[in-house]
């Protein structure tokens, strides 16, 4: 291959693989083990990667009621001791906002999707979600609880949703 022909073809090639790397860049992540309460047989593992001003919360719990939906939200306080995961505190609310996808005021920075488990009470799950930050901020996640609770979270009720008992808690830590 003539240098003519090589110089322009290795530009092109490195250009693309800058391009791609942009496209795919990602910033902080952090993770989370989620252990049953107290009764409950709940677990698994959920990781957060900040995308830009939004975080992907992603991962799979299993052990949940097989065909329901189930609460899920970070918490205030990265606090497990209690057994039934009432230590985790309230849900995250660094800007003092309003609970739930349809709050006037914007939802809580905890505020997560509910988890929709599958014929086996598994639920996989990729969102998208803002409101939370890994690593900076007033709404930095690291350090906090994470909760999945026994019955759906109903987007309104307030202060928390009325999602019903704690099945599994976790602390956020850097991933």
């Amino acid at each position: 291959m003539t240098a003519r022909i090589a110089l322009p073809l290795l530009a092109a090639v490195a250009l693309v693989a800058g391009c791609a790397s942009m496209g795919g860049a990602s910033g902080p992540t952090a993770t989370a083990k989620l252990a049953p309460t107290k009764g409950n047989s709940a677990s698994g593992t959920v990781n957060f990667e900040q995308l830009g001003s939004k975080v992907r919360v992603s991962g799979t719990v299993s052990g949940l009621k097989a065909n329901a939906e189930h609460g899920f939200h970070v918490h205030e306080k990265g606090d497990c001791s209690s057994g039934d995961g009432m230590s985790a505190g309230g849900h995250f609310n660094p800007l003092a906002k309003g609970h739930g996808h349809l709050s006037e005021t914007g939802k809580h920075a905890g505020d997560l999707p509910n988890l929709r488990a599958d014929a086996y009470g598994v639920a996989t799950f990729s969102v998208e979600t803002d409101g939370i930050t890994i690593g900076s901020g007033a709404t930095d996640i690291i350090g906090k609880g994470l909760i999945v609770h026994r019955d759906p979270d109903d987007y309104k009720s307030q202060p928390v949703g009325n999602a019903g008992p704690r099945l599994a808690c976790a602390v956020i830590g850097k991933g």
